[in-house]
C-alpha cells in the first residue's frame, strides 16, 4: 500500500546490506551506508543495522533467510543482474522458500529496452522470485524488487539510490526528524561522568544518551543526547547536573544527524 510524505508518522528502523565480493576485496569502496544513512534520517527515520556479505549464494540464503523473520525493512544493494556471479534473486527466492518465476512485466521492461538481445541472458534479470513487486529503476527502465519487506536494488549507485528514495517516498514517508544537542566537557576523565550517565540514561528512556571521547590536540567529551521529543528538557538537566558538580563545559556545535 502506497503511503503519503506527511510528517508525524512513527519511525521506521531500516537494515541494510551491502553484496559483492568486490567491496569486501578492496577492488571497490562502498558507497552505500553512507548515502542510506542520510537518505534515511533526512526522512525522520534511522537506519538500525548494517551487514556487507560476499557472493556466496549459501552465506546470503542464510543471512536474508534471518533478515526475513524480523520486522525491518531491509535494503538489499547488488546481485540482481544476470551474470553467473549474481545470485541475489535466487537466493532471495530460496530464504523466502519461494520459486523463481518470469516475471511478466520485468520480462517487457527487459524486452523493450533491447529487443532480441534480451535473449539468451538479459532476459533472465526477470526471474524473480514469486510474489515480487517491481521497483522502477528511472535509469536505465530495468526494474528491482520488492518480497518480505525487504528492497532489492542494483549495486550500482546512481540506479541503487534514486530507486530507494522512490521506495521510502511511496510506502515510508517522512516522520518527524532526529535532533542531536550536546556540551563539550573538558578537564574530567570519562569515569566521573558514569553516576550521571546511568542517571539521565533512566530518566530519558525516549532519547538515546552519548559520551563521546575525542583523544588529540583538543581532549574533550562530547555529552548530550539524540532523540526526537524531550530533547530541550533533557539538555536542561543534564547541563544543571554539571554546574551543580562544578564541572566545566561549552556548547558543542551542531552535528548532522541524518547521516549519523
Amino acid at each position: 500500500m502506497d503511503e503519503s510524505d506527511e510528517e508525524a508518522r512513527e519511525p521506521t528502523a531500516f537494515g541494510l546490506i551491502v553484496i559483492g565480493d568486490e567491496v569486501l576485496n578492496g577492488a571497490r569502496v562502498d558507497a552505500h551506508l553512507a548515502a542510506f544513512k542520510r537518505l534515511i534520517g533526512e526522512r525522520g527515520h534511522t537506519l538500525a543495522w548494517y551487514w556487507m556479505l560476499p557472493d556466496d549464494p549459501d552465506g546470503l540464503t542464510a543471512h536474508l533467510r534471518f533478515s526475513m523473520r524480523r520486522p525491518d525493512p531491509v535494503f538489499v544493494c547488488g546481485g540482481i543482474g544476470a551474470t553467473p556471479d549474481d545470485h541475489t534473486r535466487a537466493c532471495a527466492a530460496a530464504a523466502a522458500h519461494v520459486e523463481l518465476m518470469r516475471h511478466p512485466e520485468a520480462a517487457r521492461l527487459i524486452e523493450d529496452k533491447f529487443g532480441e538481445s534480451a535473449y539468451p541472458h538479459r532476459i533472465l534479470m526477470a526471474d524473480l522470485p514469486a510474489g515480487a513487486e517491481l521497483i522502477p529503476n528511472p535509469v536505465n527502465q530495468m526494474p528491482g524488487f520488492t518480497l518480505a519487506r525487504h528492497w532489492f536494488l542494483p549495486g550500482f549507485p546512481k540506479m541503487a539510490w534514486p530507486m530507494a528514495e522512490w521506495a521510502l517516498d511511496q510506502h515510508f514517508g517522512r516522520c518527524v526528524q532526529v535532533r542531536e544537542s550536546a556540551v563539550l566537557v573538558r578537564g574530567v576523565p570519562e569515569s566521573q561522568l558514569i553516576p550521571l550517565m546511568r542517571r539521565l540514561t533512566l530518566e530519558y528512556p525516549e532519547l538515546k544518551h552519548f559520551s563521546l571521547p575525542h583523544m588529540g590536540d583538543n581532549p574533550h567529551i562530547r555529552f548530550g543526547f539524540r532523540g526526537r521529543d524531550g530533547l530541550d528538557a533533557a539538555m536542561r538537566d543534564l547541563r544543571q547536573a554539571l554546574d551543580e558538580a562544578a564541572i566545566a563545559y561549552v556548547e558543542a556545535p551542531d552535528e548532522d544527524t541524518s547521516s549519523a
